[in-house]
């Protein structure tokens, strides 16, 4: 523990030292921060996907810089300083874990995140859906939409139930396609994906992880249909798609 107080404390002095002699790293805001913030955290993502330990360790030290950053501008422009925002996640850490800390009694995971949204609301949120960041990418966004309202008990009880769900929503969107509405397909598309969204945490699998898997394998594939084209000195674009269809299957075939 001390070994790790050391580490941690050194860091805010090279921090400290950079924001006074660095003329790059006087001259951020929080507002020019925040994009490299993101950045840095879909790096971070990144390397969770790929199981880069490595990585992790890496991206995981950037943002801890970056949060000591804020901090240190915080403490500038008189809003708060490093040691009330470490003490303010304790004190919520302990206020919202009653069955660590008090004498509430919890059964699963469950009952903790449904404590933990009932504490929010006490606390003065107006809306158990009113802590979800605006800007989550939207799959991620429907997830934890989803996830919040399940704690009020707003949930199917049976997987059949949702994947009913989902094909009364892809009926609706063939009737929008027939009806020619471009406003009405785009949201009755949204809808199927909200509910396949829904689907998939029944399922146990997280949907944004899903489609970003699917994501990686289509690149891989098509880069190798990319180069098998070139080794039979032909581009892509001069192939036909029933060529290029046989080409894929190929490579599907491939362990």
């Amino acid at each position: 523990m001390e070994q790790t107080a050391d580490s941690f404390l050194r860091l805010v002095k090279i921090m400290d030292e950079l924001r006074e002699q660095c003329p790059w790293d006087r001259k951020q805001t929080i507002q020019t921060l925040r994009p490299l913030t993101i950045e840095e955290t879909y790096e971070l993502a990144d390397a969770i996907t790929e199981g880069d330990w490595k990585g992790i360790k890496e991206e995981l030290g950037d943002l801890l810089l970056h949060i000591l950053f804020y901090a240190k501008i915080g403490r500038e422009e008189k809003q708060f300083t490093i040691d009330e925002m470490i003490n303010g996640i304790c004190d919520k850490l302990v206020h919202r874990h009653p069955h660590i800390y008090g004498d509430v009694k919890v059964n699963d995971e469950e009952d903790v995140k449904r404590n933990w949204e009932q504490l929010k609301i006490k606390e003065g949120k107006t809306s158990v859906l009113g802590g979800v960041p605006v800007s989550l990418p939207a799959v991620v966004k429907a997830t934890r939409i989803q996830e919040k309202a399940k704690q009020v008990g707003f949930e199917w009880d049976e997987t059949a139930d949702v994947w009913n769900k989902v094909q009364e929503e892809m009926g609706e969107l063939q009737e929008a396609v027939r009806s020619g509405s471009a406003d009405q397909m785009e949201d009755e598309l949204g809808d199927v994906l909200f509910s396949l969204v829904n689907y998939a945490r029944f399922l146990h699998v997280d949907a944004e992880g899903a489609l970003e898997r699917t994501n990686r394998k289509f690149i891989r594939r098509f880069q190798q249909m990319e180069t098998m084209a070139a080794s039979r000195n032909k581009k892509l674009a001069d192939l036909t798609l029933a060529e290029m269809d046989a080409m894929w299957n190929e490579i599907k075939r491939k362990p």
